[in-house]
């Protein structure tokens, strides 16, 4: 039989980066490839240990349906929590717990967007949210970005010439795939311009509280005066991927639409996951968490960068982090980005992401790749980094 598929999905492709991983599977392959937080990093003692009395003295709270907007103590914590953080405005503000981020990114494009009205996003820009954003019909346009962040002129060019604009959508602190952070300028700056063209801001934050060096920035819901920032954010980096466990603080009739969103869509988020989750931060010590994260990926980013600096080809130039997951190295203009990346896996087992899977237009020419120093353990990131050291110079040298 043949099917035909709806227009929404048609189009949409794999992730590359999943792609990728399945290359994984061979015990030869090191993977810098995926994004996942480190082992090392999750807080397993303390989940088992609530997971067991939540289960012992409360067994239907874990297990029943619970309401859509998440459960009530862990939706008040995070008021408080972002209101502390000027991320949370209780004049005009709500939250909804959802599943993970990428759904906080998925519903608000829902709600609020139109086939054929334009989503603006950095280039290169996440590829999960990239793909939720497609499967919408919307006309996404990509900006490309300064050292600090996305490039003011070409999105003010970009908001002025494309049609219906409704929402620029940014990953300000250790943007995914480039690690780079913008500036408080130019978040001022965006806010401006959001303000004066009247477009909402979608702000993705799931590595905020990863900053291992530098001073923190204000986020740009913090800037919110009128109501046109949407803040998400996830404990996927801070307590468990596997949880789901994200939550969006936006004004209220925006929340409210995506409320009867994910009804549609899943009812609720994982309800003893939500548990577990309020448990943990409202009784641990949550900055000695947090630090502990930081110390571990400050880490894994330091080990990595010194074969960067050290041991690559320095025709190599990379972006490097002051927190989160990932690095992002550029070639130079006369190498080919793919034959490097196809060479590097299956020459020299070491996995990395092309930069054009993070592309608006995954055919449009990238001399970047990613790498992610989460994932892999001090040995495999010791191991493989001297393999890729050795792999530049022979090419590029």
């Amino acid at each position: 039989m043949e099917y035909k598929f709806s227009d929404k999905v048609s189009g949409l492709q794999a992730s590359a980066i999943r792609e990728i991983l399945k290359f994984t599977s061979d015990p030869d392959v090191i993977s810098f490839a995926a994004g996942n937080p480190a082992p090392e990093a999750f807080p397993k003692e303390q989940i088992a240990e609530i997971s067991a009395e939540l289960l012992r003295d409360d067994p239907i709270l874990a297990l029943q349906y619970n309401v859509t907007e998440g459960y009530t103590p862990l939706r008040d914590f995070l008021k408080n929590w972002l209101k502390d953080k000027n991320c949370f405005h209780p004049e005009f503000d709500d939250l909804i717990i959802t599943s993970g981020g990428q759904q906080a990114n998925e519903l608000s494009c829902k709600v609020l967007l139109n086939e054929g009205d334009t989503l603006i996003c950095e280039s290169p820009c996440f590829i999960g949210s990239l793909n939720a954003f497609r499967s919408y019909n919307v006309n996404l346009v990509g900006v490309e970005m300064d050292e600090d962040g996305i490039n003011l002129e070409k999105l003010e060019n970009a908001v002025k010439t494309q049609p219906n604009v409704k929402i620029l959508y940014l990953i300000p602190n250790f943007q995914n795939p480039t690690g780079r952070t913008m500036s408080l300028e130019k978040r001022k700056a965006v806010y401006e311009l959001a303000c004066r063209y009247d477009f909402i801001i979608l702000e993705d934050d799931p590595y905020g509280e990863l900053r291992f060096s530098g001073e923190n920035i204000p986020s740009i819901k913090s800037l919110d005066t009128e109501g046109r920032v949407i803040y998400s954010s996830t404990f996927s980096k801070l307590i468990s991927s596997g949880f789901r466990t994200g939550f969006v603080s936006a004004p209220a009739p925006i929340i409210q639409k995506i409320v009867v969103c994910k009804q549609v869509s899943d009812v609720h988020s994982n309800i003893w996951a939500q548990v577990v989750s309020y448990r943990f931060m409202s009784t641990v010590d949550k900055e000695a968490h947090f630090n502990s994260l930081r110390a571990i990926y400050k880490k894994k980013s330091d080990l990595m960068c010194s074969y960067i600096d050290n041991e690559f080809s320095k025709k190599i130039s990379y972006v490097r982090p002051e927190g989160g997951l990932f690095v992002w190295c550029t070639l130079p203009d006369n190498c080919n980005m793919n034959d490097f990346c196809k060479k590097a896996i299956q020459e020299y087992k070491i996995a990395v992401v092309p930069g054009n899977s993070f592309s608006i237009d995954e055919n449009e020419t990238s001399h970047s790749f990613r790498l992610n120093y989460s994932t892999p353990t001090d040995e495999q990131i010791k191991k493989g980094m001297e393999t890729l050291s050795r792999m530049t110079r022979e090419i590029l040298d």
